[in-house]
């Protein structure tokens, strides 16, 4: 697929992706969070587990924990429960851990650890506009899609960083919307935008240029130019077509606390 990259966020070409991975399913596939009767219940399969395979018996757990063999019995019947600190005991005994009765799947989708590259480039995770502000560590089950950045051009971007971000996982993309035609031509719907999170300051990045920004507002990400008037964030289209828009500062916060990031790549694919 012949790829068209616009470089909308300075004069020099940046570095572009060269490879995108579909990982759509992830997201669809996802279930509830697991509670402590899930945790109950995997414990007592893996209990009856072990005695099915003559590893264990009920007389035996029952004198390793110091209850009653009824009680044991029981709970492995489904007849009653264990207590948090009865559960504990068990997984003394028997040399478990919590993390040995939870489903792999499950954990696969909450991995926040990007896989290694191996190569000059770095792995950045696709997402919806929502998990980008308010995700410090992208979780796998809320990744569409994986594009590579060399790890060159990351490392040259310069960071400026207000307010309690530093342990935010600093680079994310999300798919520009119908609402980037108000930044055309520097954006269009469609576009893998990628933001810098660790930069949430309205100081300019050069000099005699404006910044583009991810803004997060009432819930919706907008794409604007920013600047403040009074206790005001002033949004602007880049598009005359489009207004100005005029967001009220929330009581005790700033500009910063808007800002998903600036925006230090912008790429279409033709």
């Amino acid at each position: 697929m012949e790829k068209q990259f616009l470089y909308g966020t300075g004069s020099v070409p940046l570095a572009a992706p060269y490879a995108i991975l579909q990982v759509t399913g992830i997201a669809k596939s996802y279930t509830a969070g697991m509670k402590f009767r899930s945790l109950q219940e995997n414990l007592r399969k893996t209990l009856l587990h072990k005695i099915g395979e003559g590893e264990l018996t009920g007389l035996r757990l029952a004198e390793q924990t110091g209850f009653r063999q009824a009680h044991i019995s029981n709970f492995l019947n489904r007849k009653r429960s264990l207590s948090l600190e009865g559960m504990d005991k068990v997984l003394n005994v028997q040399h478990l851990s919590v993390l040995d009765l939870l489903d792999p799947a499950e954990v696969n989708k909450r991995a926040s650890i990007p896989p290694p590259s191996e190569d000059e480039f770095d792995n950045i995770f696709v997402v919806e506009s929502s998990v980008a502000a308010t995700q410090p560590l992208i979780m796998s089950m809320n990744v569409s899609e994986i594009q590579k950045f060399k790890r060159g051009f990351l490392r040259k971007l310069r960071s400026d960083l207000h307010g309690k971000r530093r342990d935010w996982e600093r680079f994310v993309a999300i798919r520009a919307d119908a609402d980037a035609t108000s930044m055309h031509p520097r954006l269009m719907p469609g576009a893998v935008v990628l933001i810098d999170r660790h930069y949430n300051s309205l100081q300019p990045y050069r000099r005699g240029e404006l910044n583009m920004f991810a803004v997060q507002v009432k819930d919706v990400c907008k794409i604007r130019y920013v600047e403040m008037a009074g206790e005001n964030l002033v949004l602007r289209p880049h598009n005359q077509n489009y207004g100005v828009e005029i967001v009220p500062l929330g009581k005790g916060q700033t500009a910063a606390d808007y800002l998903i990031g600036r925006v230090c790549y912008v790429g279409m694919e033709a």
